[in-house]
């Protein structure tokens, strides 16, 4: 029996098609990262600056351009967000949507924006990139 190296069954991301629950039709794109991943995220936003006081240089992570960073890759794509839903999520004016039954189209702007402004949806994806466990179930009904 050959032997297969650990590190050649290891794979950068997995990603699933989630049911945001409470929404009939929306659907999310979620992306499950590795632990490699997630780090090389968090170093490209690591600033490294010196402290005039302790004369030493500090680590300062750019949170604006971490979560931007995050969001784009764990947020893969959605389908199925109708305007009327974003009422539910965030603070919203759909006075000037003609037609809320339309779906707002995934951008990565949007995503960010949605995931800045919902603390729901950001708990919901929280929840699920949180623990493989939970993903791999998801994982399961796809």
């Amino acid at each position: 029996m050959s032997s297969i190296s650990l590190q050649s069954l290891l794979t950068p991301e997995k990603v699933v098609e989630v049911d945001y629950p409470g929404f009939d039709g929306f659907k999310l794109k979620i992306a499950f990262l590795s632990r490699e991943e997630i780090v090389k995220i968090r170093k490209k936003c690591t600033l490294t600056k010196f402290d005039k006081k302790s004369r030493q240089p500090v680590d300062e992570l750019d949170e604006e351009l971490f979560l931007k960073t995050y969001v784009s890759a764990i947020l893969k794509g959605w389908k199925g967000l109708k305007y009327r839903y974003l009422q539910e999520l965030m603070l919203v004016d759909l006075t000037s949507v003609e037609d809320v039954e339309k779906e707002l189209e995934y951008t990565q702007d949007n995503a960010l924006v949605l995931m800045k402004n919902s603390q729901e949806l950001d708990s919901f994806v929280t929840e699920i990139t949180g623990s493989l466990t939970n993903f791999m179930k998801y994982s399961s009904q796809t």
